[in-house]
């Protein structure tokens, strides 16, 4: 996996430059894609506010309809999605073989994570996250467009998953004491002390808490490499020991994973994560700050 999947709101704006001058160029080739996810929990109105204003030419994905397969309890709330729909849905955001893909979102970057793993996963490589997402596309006083985006449909190929490693309920629930299993949800949910969405409270024994907002700092802009592999450190992640990422439904966990890979740590995701365990109610939970 690369060590740097995130990119800078300067440097992708002019990169943006760049792919719009090769393309005029040499009309029909491909070039760089830019992926709108906006979603939030229990909120609808991502399309919405991709038409209010988006980065140029960013084209809007749908995180549940194209980002993950139909929920179960069986499978978590937002299993992944099968890899001939990605496909569908990656053609119709205008990607094509040779495509450089960059992904944000207006919420903390899980969404857009969801869709750089996804790709990642489906053997697409070239794709990124814009560090700090739209907030520092904003404070660097970079444009935006408004109005729905309907690009070229696109001719890629994906593969059949796999390229990049998960782990399901029993794999997660063996990690803890030969590796790191990272549970990145809010601490009051990882305590136990509230649950809005999922069916029981509290968390998988053994697995240790790393709340979102951790590994970013004040502006939402990854830590330095330095003080971020500090606080991985301080959460138990070490060179050489296994790690995976949890959270409620495994969106919040592919952020996760994209800034493991930034400190050049390889972590497997979850996918079902606690929505997937919590929905049977024969696993063990486990309450209280400590794993």
């Amino acid at each position: 996996m690369s060590t740097d999947p995130f990119v800078a709101a300067a440097d992708l704006a002019a990169e943006l430059d760049a792919a719009r001058g090769a393309i005029a160029a040499a009309p029909g080739a491909a070039g760089l894609v830019l992926l709108d996810v906006r979603w939030r929990l229990g909120d609808a109105t991502g399309r919405e506010r991709h038409r209010a204003g988006h980065l140029p030419g960013a084209v809007f994905v749908d995180l549940d309809a194209e980002l993950s397969a139909p929920p179960s309890p069986a499978a978590g709330r937002h299993p992944l999605p099968a890899p001939a729909d990605l496909q569908r849905a990656a053609r119709r955001w205008g990607v094509r073989a040779g495509s450089r893909a960059v992904a944000y979102d207006d919420a903390g970057g899980a969404a857009a994570a969801r869709a750089w793993w996804v790709l990642r996963w489906a053997g697409f490589e070239d794709v990124r996250l814009l560090d700090g997402g739209l907030a520092a596309w904003r404070a660097a006083g970079l444009p935006l467009e408004a109005g729905d985006v309907v690009p070229a449909p696109g001719d890629v190929v994906l593969g059949p998953g796999g390229a990049l490693p998960v782990v399901d309920a029993e794999g997660a629930a063996a990690l803890p004491g030969r590796g790191v299993l990272l549970d990145v949800r809010a601490a009051e949910r990882y305590r136990g002390e509230v649950e809005p969405v999922d069916p029981r409270a509290g968390h998988v024994p053994g697995a240790r808490n790393l709340p979102p907002g951790s590994l970013v700092d004040a502006d939402g802009l990854l830590l330095a490499p330095g003080e971020l592999r500090a606080r991985l450190a301080a959460a138990g992640v070490a060179p050489g020991v296994p790690v995976a990422a949890s959270c409620g439904s495994g969106v919040f966990a592919s952020l996760a994973v994209a800034q493991l890979a930034a400190a050049g740590v390889d972590a497997a995701l979850w996918p079902g994560s606690w929505s997937q365990w919590s929905a049977d109610p024969d696993r063990p939970v486990a309450t209280g700050p400590t794993p």
